[in-house]
């Protein structure tokens, strides 16, 4: 049996998915004791290191704490699967990128940072891997058909948008304004 290029291409892409999903579903499970005994940190705040105060803040609400599991999972799933791999990769990104400056500006132990570093590598390779998918969706996504219209037409929907978003942000601050 030969395998050509393409098939070598997918089982490089495959295995680096497989890395990453492996991580995501550990992590998003391992959320649900990772932070348990976060919460009973008695020391002032200027005491504690970066680290213990990002524990500290994040054991004290374990349903969000399972909510980011949630969705370190799903990004797992979603990378997993070959039809929704770029859409896992573009979340469970978002979720890397965060965590990365979270292990950086806390002072995470650096085995931590390597491995975020290290899992969001792989999906730059996957992207590479199928840029031009990435490019076509790209433009289907910036793509902006616009049909001619009289300036008067334009100024008109301009200023009902400027006034629109006037009332708004009117009814943004009565709904949020602390009482």
């Amino acid at each position: 049996m030969f395998l050509d290029k393409k098939d070598r291409v997918d089982i490089i892409e495959n295995a680096l998915s497989y890395i990453v999903v492996f991580a995501m579903l550990a992590y998003g499970v391992g959320k649900a004791v990772q932070f348990k005994d976060a919460q009973h940190i008695t020391s002032k705040v200027s005491d504690l290191t970066g680290m213990q105060l990002m524990w500290a803040f994040y054991g004290y609400s374990y349903p969000f704490v399972i909510t980011l599991g949630v969705l370190e999972v799903l990004g797992g799933i979603l990378l997993f699967l070959k039809k929704t791999r770029l859409l896992g990769g573009i979340f469970v990104s978002t979720i890397l990128s965060n965590v990365i400056l979270q292990d950086i500006y806390y002072g995470v132990n650096f085995g931590a940072l390597k491995a975020a570093i290290i899992y969001q590598l792989c999906i730059f390779i996957i992207f590479w891997i199928n840029i031009d998918k990435l490019k076509a969706a790209l433009v289907i996504l910036t793509n902006h058909i616009t049909f001619p219209q009289p300036k008067s037409k334009w100024a008109i929907k301009i200023g009902i948008s400027f006034c629109l978003f006037v009332v708004l942000r009117v009814i943004e601050y009565f709904i949020t304004k602390m009482n």
